[in-house]
């Protein structure tokens, strides 16, 4: 079993959402580096495999058409650049690695190879991107576009993104080309660095990648993807994915509709790890874990979980009266931020009704499904059953109030899975890289030979291109 941490650079919220009320939260520290060298402190004392930055551009405003309820419940607002404060966590620590989210939307190839290589080197190859297709009218209109690009077109650019990141990363610098020679002078051979150039239908580049080979050339890739393009998309690119699906059986459909399109892609089924999201309120007797949960529940803002839950779904609930059971049959869906949102309050949903205030109080717990709730053994039992029955690999962990959730994963749950054997004790590869560790092959940072990145890496390039010269004839 493998854990992360999810959270992200909010001055007030992430996925739980209005816990800064509470005396202890440490979430209205987030604007300070204290902050995130403690917790990257806390997750290798766990040996957490990697923390999870989500991240988004804009505000949510689609709950009433304003940011009203964004802004009160402090829920994914006053962001800092989750980038600026890698290197530091880095500094702190030696084998806890790092997945930063980066848009194919609103970034450009060259800048994402630059930042994520960089962050590469200087972690000693500690770095993943989270590959996100931005969603939304607000991060639209604050890169001056009036409207997202639709669902499926997004996806269509990310493909053509990818082969400009893996072509900067895998094939412009070839092995040995930092040479360091005085006599004669050669600090890099310009026989062994190409320049790579791109002409696609949504992305076009001319140009040299702009750093030297990293620790893993191409950083580890995350996705999360849940639609059918997302899927395709996930199965394709990705090496760890952060799975939404609130239960079970939700979960061993996506883990297997993933596996499948890592088949139909030509790559090892088993080298995607899967991640469900799950946030469980422990104590040390049961009794304790349930007046946290209780504590934690009173928190929780509702106005802060319809804004993120109207803003991912793309449907305004304020038309609703608060405590009025409704449902989503009359509903335009087509344009939904992230359907999978969507589909996993249907699976939760069922017959049950559902009000406004219901399901913002829900989301504002920071996840639509099971809360596991109880002693670290009770937890434990509920987190090895979805393993073994959904086909996962592990869980994104999220804070309830931090620290107070996170010290509970750290020295209550993960000392009960270390002693059942479940949990690694220590790194694969103490210090090593994310994909070292992720996939639990030291002395492997690279790309594995089935993943489409690794086919545009240098040396395969250049003999493809030696056999189709002598293919034609050439010397």
């Amino acid at each position: 079993m493998l854990l992360n941490f999810i959270d992200n650079t909010s001055t007030g919220a992430h996925q739980a959402i209005g816990q800064w009320k509470n005396p202890k939260s440490l979430s209205r520290h987030k604007d300070r580096l204290d902050y995130y060298v403690w917790l990257a402190k806390m997750a290798e004392k766990g040996k957490i495999t990697s923390i999870f930055f989500a991240d988004l551009y804009g505000n949510h405003e689609t709950y009433g058409g304003n940011a009203d309820a964004t802004f009160k419940s402090g829920a994914w607002v006053a962001m800092l650049d989750p980038i600026v404060v890698i290197s530091a966590m880095a500094q702190a620590t030696e084998s806890v690695c790092f997945a930063v989210t980066g848009s194919t939307s609103y970034l450009t190839p060259y800048i994402v190879a630059r930042t994520w290589a960089s962050l590469d080197h200087v972690t000693n190859g500690r770095i993943g991107l989270n590959v996100v297709t931005s969603f939304g009218k607000s991060p639209a209109q604050c890169m001056g576009i009036e409207e997202a690009v639709p669902h499926d077109e997004r996806y269509a650019a990310a493909e053509e993104f990818m082969d400009i990141l893996y072509s900067l990363w895998e094939q412009s610098w070839e092995d040995g080309a930092q040479v360091w020679s005085a006599d004669p002078e050669m600090a890099y051979d310009p026989s062994k660095i190409h320049k790579i150039s791109y002409e696609g239908k949504y992305h076009k580049m001319t140009g040299y990648a702009p750093t030297h080979p990293s620790p893993q050339r191409t950083p580890t890739i995350f996705q999360a993807g849940a639609s059918s393009s997302g899927v395709a998309f996930a199965g394709k690119h990705a090496e760890g994915i952060y799975c939404g699906a609130p239960t079970i059986q939700g979960l061993k459909k996506y883990s297997k509709s993933v596996r499948d399109a890592a088949r139909a892609a030509g790559r090892d089924p088993s080298s995607i790890k899967l991640f469900a999201a799950l946030g469980p309120i422990i104590g040390r007797t049961e009794e304790e874990a349930k007046e946290k949960y209780q504590r934690y529940w009173d928190g929780a803002s509702y106005q802060g979980g319809l804004a993120s839950f109207c803003s991912l779904t793309g449907v305004d609930l304020s038309k609703y009266e608060l405590d009025e059971p409704f449902d989503f049959d009359g509903e335009e869906l087509a344009k939904a931020g992230i359907q999978g949102i969507f589909n996993n309050f249907k699976m939760i949903a069922k017959d049950k009704p559902w009000t406004p205030r219901m399901i913002g109080k829900q989301v504002a717990m920071g996840i639509l499904g099971e809360i596991p709730v109880g002693t670290p053994a009770q937890v434990a039992d509920i987190m090895e059953k979805w393993v073994a029955e959904a086909d996962i690999d592990g869980f994104n962990l999220y804070y309830h109030c931090s620290p107070d959730s996170v010290e509970d994963y750290v020295e209550l749950l993960i000392p009960e899975l270390q002693r059942r054997g479940v949990y690694q004790t220590e790194y694969p590869a103490p210090g090593g890289t994310l994909r070292e560790n992720l996939q639990n092959r030291p002395g492997q940072p690279l790309l594995g030979p089935d993943h489409p990145g690794a086919k545009l890496r240098w040396d395969t390039v250049k003999k493809q291109r030696g056999t189709k010269r002598r293919a034609d004839g050439d010397p």
